[in-house]
């Protein structure tokens, strides 16, 4: 699959971004079907065996018409799953996989090999250069006020940093949750817009009802970017920190992966505990059905061009 091929197949230029603890394939079921690409990180699963059970389920659950779906592996020395997890991604040929904490040449050309896509998050121009040189198909720029472990640059200024000289698919995270956002990515450079908070407020996501609560309870200034969670920066609800009786200014100490990589370790139950979540949440207000929400993006993103036109 190339790039145009992944554009023409969905409803709107949105990818479901893969969130840990709470995109399974239940939700990334509902996304293809309602016509957006739908993730999960492979690490959600605490085993091989049952990565490729969720693989297995996905593959059986979709139609030929929907939307395709992807999935989201830890390229970092920490994790000790990835050749096997890799091994299973290739078997299965997923159509898409999103790369994290490093762009390794050998996981490009693993999934070039069935016909592919490549996508890598980065959240700095240096970062985006780096992933282009191992041979990505697309740069996701997690800018400031995206969830989880986001950057700092404006997106604005990443997207002018990037497109100039990329020529690749180009997706854009932070603090986007609407039809008319997905429209102003577009209009910025970015072929495909990166929602992660806005679809972890449906009723899909695995995600505890109190998490999903405070989402729609929360505005953008109740978002703390800290790295007194996992050590290394990340956007979080600030009343889930003080819930938690987590101090955002507190020392963590030296950065420590092992919540990413081994989840089934103690840091997966500090996020299990501690919820992430994006600046995206000033525009949620409730929790609806994926298929509800992708129809309300679709509505907007046309109601925007017309505006504009």
């Amino acid at each position: 699959m190339d790039a145009a091929t992944l554009l023409a197949r969905l409803r709107v230029p949105v990818v479901a971004a893969p969130m840990f603890l709470v995109s399974g394939p239940g939700l990334v079921s509902a996304c293809c079907r309602a016509g957006v690409l739908g993730t999960f990180p492979a690490l959600n699963q605490r085993t091989t065996t049952a990565f490729e059970s969720w693989l297995d389920a996905l593959e059986a659950d979709l139609e030929p018409g929907d939307a395709p779906f992807g999935v989201n592996l830890i390229v970092h020395s920490s994790n000790p799953r990835l050749r096997a997890d890799l091994e299973v991604v290739v078997a299965h040929e997923v159509p898409v996989v999103i790369t994290s904490l490093g762009a390794a040449r050998e996981v490009v050309d693993a999934v070039h090999s069935y016909g592919g896509l490549v996508l890598h998050d980065v959240t700095t121009p240096r970062h985006a250069r780096k992933a282009a040189e191992a041979g990505v198909d697309g740069l996701i720029l997690v800018a400031a006020g995206a969830g989880g472990h986001a950057g700092t640059v404006n997106p604005f200024a990443l997207v002018a940093s990037v497109r100039p000289w990329f020529d690749g698919l180009l997706l854009l995270a932070g603090g986007l949750s609407t039809g008319s956002d997905v429209l102003a990515a577009q209009a910025m450079g970015a072929d495909l817009a990166y929602l992660g908070t806005r679809f972890l407020a449906t009723a899909e996501a695995d995600a505890a009802s109190g998490y999903r609560e405070m989402l729609v309870a929360a505005d953008a200034t109740d978002i703390v970017y800290t790295p007194a969670v996992s050590s290394v920066p990340a956007s979080f609800l600030r009343a889930s920190l003080e819930a938690a009786g987590i101090d955002p200014d507190a020392d963590p100490g030296g950065v420590d992966l092992t919540h990413l990589t081994r989840p089934g370790e103690g840091g997966a139950m500090a996020w299990r505990d501690v919820w992430s979540a994006g600046q995206g949440v000033a525009a949620i207000a409730d929790v609806p059905t994926v298929a509800t929400l992708v129809d309300r993006l679709a509505a907007e993103y046309t109601a925007a061009r017309s505006r504009l036109a």
